[in-house]
């Protein structure tokens, strides 16, 4: 069922082979069109994330049936319905997490997987909440089990998903201790909400956690380094700490004493999102409907915001991504 006339054709940004933010390019390819339980969205705006620059190096391919095209998160509204699961959405303004194709004038979504837009939220932050939160409130507090009272070490505090996890520890009454990368960016996530902010080019983040917390350690460390990070954290987990991986951008290896982990009763966990099914996703949001958005309506809860690049911008978006200087959210407008 279509709500009004949809061109044939739409700007997306793909890419012919992988390689580095020049090889992004705006070309034109056929508007999607809604199937069975999804919707049509004509974007507004796209968040950039992490994944799709891992994705255009080769190293990220999507999931059997995803869109090619990059782009996790969007906001916009809704244009055409593929069923009558996604009638009620028609003419609403929403943001959604997708599997792909996000960096375009049109694209496909869940019905199941959307969000509304409250008033006082701008399309432009709606379009940066999406895989930042479903990410951190599954691997934080489904994952991680965590509660109020407790502290957890969050690394890359002023990326999008540090900040998001600074904000929500807090919103839940947890102190949340980061690393990043100088003393700028340390001053950044205190304004954030961070409790304490180690400069991990400056100090060893082990001894500064220890510090911190008078030698108990944290109940979670959220971790998207991996590699020799993950012996360093798990120095810094108190017993029956909890350790999330979500990224492995320090390298996917790690030695680790297991004698340590059964000794202090430690749980080593970790997830993607992206690959998961519908119907996991769609639980999620209903989650996140329930627990999380009454503080985006309210006002309690919005993402720390870096730059907007145009569409046809996206090459310089993810060159902005690579150089590790953004703070917060980098979104792409498409309309």
């Amino acid at each position: 069922m279509t709500a009004q006339v949809i061109p044939a054709e739409m700007t997306a940004i793909s890419f012919a082979a992988p390689g580095g933010p020049e090889v992004l390019v705006p070309t034109r390819i056929a508007v999607p069109v809604a199937g069975l339980g999804q919707v049509v969205i004509k974007v507004a705006f796209a968040g950039v994330n992490r994944p799709d620059v891992i994705q255009r190096q080769g190293f990220y391919p999507p999931p059997p049936g995803a869109s090619p095209i990059p782009g996790l998160e969007i906001s916009g509204t809704v244009v055409a319905c593929g069923d009558a699961a996604g009638t009620q959405l028609v003419g609403q303004e929403v943001c959604a997490l997708v599997t792909g194709g996000g960096y375009a004038q049109y694209c496909l979504a869940e019905a199941a997987h959307c969000l509304p837009v409250p008033g006082g939220l701008s399309l432009a932050e709606a379009a940066a909440i999406p895989e930042t939160l479903f990410t951190v409130w599954h691997n934080v507090f489904e994952r991680g089990y965590a509660r109020d009272g407790e502290t957890m070490l969050v690394h890359g505090g002023t990326s999008g998903i540090g900040s998001m996890a600074i904000m929500l520890g807090k919103l839940f009454e947890m102190e949340v201790i980061v690393t990043c990368g100088g003393p700028d960016k340390c001053a950044r996530a205190l304004e954030i909400g961070a409790a304490h902010a180690i400069d991990y080019k400056a100090d060893d983040f082990v001894a500064e956690v220890a510090r911190i917390t008078g030698g108990k350690g944290v109940h979670l460390v959220l971790d998207m380094v991996a590699g020799d990070y993950v012996a360093r954290n798990l120095k810094c987990l108190g017993d029956d700490g909890r350790h999330i991986t979500i990224a492995v951008q320090g390298g996917v290896r790690a030695e680790i004493n297991m004698a340590e982990i059964m000794r202090r009763r430690l749980m080593l966990t970790g997830s993607t999102l992206r690959a998961r099914s519908n119907q996991f996703k769609a639980l999620l949001a209903q989650e996140i409907a329930q627990n999380v958005w009454p503080l985006v309506e309210d006002g309690a809860l919005r993402p720390v915001m870096d730059r907007t690049f145009p569409l046809e911008q996206a090459a310089a978006a993810h060159t902005r991504m690579e150089a590790g200087d953004h703070i917060g959210k980098i979104v792409l407008e498409a309309g």
